[in-house]
């Protein structure tokens, strides 16, 4: 019923007995809304019940006896209600009260079925596919109900509920720059809404727009200032910027509002370690610690300080805690069988050695497979494919297989993450195994690459500049390959190592003539490993790369950012993991040039020392 009709049936009487007026059943309906709205449901019920005396088929009278049901927690009573108030009008209103009783009884599927009905009566009202949205997002359909409320943005471009929910939905998919844009949507009407704000602050952060990111936490900031957590992204976008003491400034004021909150404590004491304040550091994830005695995450952080400060006996055990964070290694597997970390004999046992991290981490720690079949056990090795062929040689593996998600492994007594391997041998500075583990390349693939590069009067030069784009410190240890560009101008043969070429990578390596780029062919790191056996020199960033050259034997020059990995341990320009391994590490200043500057000095003092031993 419409307003105006409302109004005019408010207006109707009859005479009843003894002449006195006799509400029509749209008064008294109209009476019933106003006792309603004013809190007084007894009253707006018996409304309803003497409109419904008088015409049982009233349907405004059926729908409000069903908000009233509802309202007293009646939700039955509602639905039946509602539903016979359909039957006598199918109007959009009924049908949403209906659908939403459904949705909160659980009903789901009902509910949808209900709003599907409202929406074939009216396709184009953007709330009827919102509130789609919502049931089907209640169902654990988030892709359907993420298409419900991108058609009400359709319809309604303006619509800032449904562009909310997308918003977070395209975030939960990691499609950031259309989330940004649905996040963007409802900014555009409320300014100053901080729940928009601060997860348009979430994407731009995944997309590394870190400008925009520190942009949104800063007005987050001057809407919430005494907000803890509020203070504490702000901190993390600084971070990202790598203003680290002014990061550390915004930490210092979250603890100051909400002393003990963990994720800031974590936040801190990482900033604490890009400006390489390791003792500080250690102290702020004590504190972690003391409040949350086994946190996977700050035992992970501290074994890494561990680690990179030389404290080999504490970090490996304290690594250990990666097994207690839900997203390390998840293809790994559960295994039935007990692990070895080197305290039981193994002698005439079949142990498992598995990868659980990268390439480069098999590469260093496989030095340790041969000790392990020295113990007496067989050693089964799993893993990826492009190290299977590298891997199968190395002394004391009796089988190398191939990681694929099914793999049926055969029959083993114990297994150990190859990671673990180091603190299974109780591994110290002074008792790092040597890097010659490798069996040497086949002599055909030697042979067949040194024809292929032709005459070796110059020196040859092997390049990566970048490593896996989906690493954690990716954004610190690698660079684009124009940082690069100043290595040209020296008398060398450089030869191309970088697989996985970014997009402007791609394009400037096509218009260098001064670097061949020959990886087209390195099937696997095995063919990588024959083909650097020509070189004289491999010059790379902190990657696989690194680990395999080093381990060949090959010179290794490594170019480091000023937080390097922990492997490298502090303030050294050697590596007791690789002799012939030579460190070269940004600056507080962390650029790149300067290190591509001193690489550049000592490749001409090289060739140097090569023009004179082939003259």
């Amino acid at each position: 019923m419409s307003r105006s009709d409302r109004k005019k049936g408010a207006r109707s009487a009859t005479a009843g007995p003894g002449g006195t007026n006799v509400l029509s059943p749209a008064a008294l309906y109209e009476a019933g809304l106003h006792h309603l709205g004013a809190g007084r449901l007894l009253d707006a019920q018996v409304c309803c019940e003497q409109a419904l005396a008088a015409e049982p088929t009233h349907a405004d009278s059926l729908a409000l006896m069903g908000i009233i049901a509802l309202q007293t927690g009646q939700h039955d009573h509602a639905v039946a209600w509602f539903s016979r108030a359909i039957r006598q009008s199918p109007k959009i209103d009924y049908l949403t009260s209906l659908g939403f009783t459904l949705k909160q009884m659980g009903r789901l599927d009902d509910a949808l079925a209900v709003f599907d009905k409202a929406i074939q009566l009216r396709p184009d009202e953007a709330e009827l596919w919102k509130h789609m949205g919502g049931v089907l997002l209640a169902l654990d359909r988030g892709a359907e109900a993420l298409l419900s409320y991108q058609h009400a943005l359709t319809i309604d471009p303006a619509h800032r509920e449904s562009a909310f929910q997308s918003g977070l939905l395209l975030h939960q998919q990691q499609r950031h720059d259309e989330a940004v844009q649905a996040f963007t949507v409802c900014l555009a009407q409320q300014p100053n809404d901080l729940q928009s704000l601060q997860m348009r602050a979430r994407c731009v952060r995944e997309l590394k727009r870190y400008d925009d990111y520190l942009a949104d936490c800063q007005r987050a900031q001057a809407l919430a200032p005494d907000d803890a957590l509020v203070c504490n992204n702000l901190g993390d976008a600084l971070v990202c910027l790598r203003r680290i003491d002014e990061a550390l400034v915004w930490f210092d004021r979250a603890l100051a509002l909400r002393p003990g909150v963990v994720d800031v404590l974590h936040n801190k004491g990482f900033a604490l370690l890009q400006a390489l304040r390791f003792e500080e550091a250690i102290a702020v994830y004590g504190k972690v610690l003391a409040l949350e005695p086994g946190n996977a995450k700050a035992e992970w952080q501290l074994a890494h300080i561990e680690l990179q400060c030389g404290d080999y006996a504490a970090g490996w055990a304290h690594r250990e805690a990666r097994w207690n964070m839900p997203d390390f290694s998840p293809d790994y597997p559960r295994f039935t069988q007990p692990k070895w970390l080197g305290r039981e004999d193994i002698s005439g046992k079949t142990i498992l050695v598995e990868e659980d991290e990268g390439f480069g981490d098999n590469i260093q720690f496989a030095r340790y497979l041969p000790m392990v079949a020295a113990r007496g056990a067989k050693v089964i090795l799993v893993v990826r494919e492009p190290l299977r062929r590298l891997m199968a040689g190395i002394d004391g593996v009796s089988q190398c297989l191939a990681f694929t998600p099914d793999l049926q492994r055969p029959a083993f007594d114990m297994h150990c993450p190859i990671m673990s391997l180091p603190l299974a041998f109780g591994t110290t500075l002074d008792t790092i195994p040597p890097a010659n583990y490798l069996p040497p390349p086949p002599a055909d693939r030697v042979a067949a690459w040194e024809q292929r590069l032709g005459g070796h009067d110059r020196l040859r030069v092997g390049l990566v500049w970048s490593g896996n784009p989906h690493q954690a410190n990716d954004g610190n240890r690698s660079m684009p390959l124009s940082t690069l560009l100043p290595l040209l101008d020296v008398e060398t043969d450089f030869i191309s190592l970088q697989k996985e070429l970014r997009p402007a990578d791609r394009a400037l390596l096509a218009q260098q003539s001064r670097i061949r780029d020959l990886t087209a062919d390195l099937a696997d790191f095995a063919e990588t490993a024959a083909l650097m056996s020509c070189l004289d020199v491999v010059v790379t960033v902190c990657t696989s790369t690194a680990h395999l050259a080093a381990t060949l034997g090959r010179p290794t020059w490594i170019m480091l950012p000023h937080l390097a990995d922990w492997r490298w341990l502090r303030d050294r320009h050697d590596s007791p993991w690789y002799p012939n391994a030579r460190l070269f590490r940004q600056d507080a200043g962390r650029r790149f040039e300067p290190v591509v500057h001193a690489v550049r000095t000592e490749l001409a003092a090289m060739i140097t020392g090569f023009n004179k031993t082939t003259a």
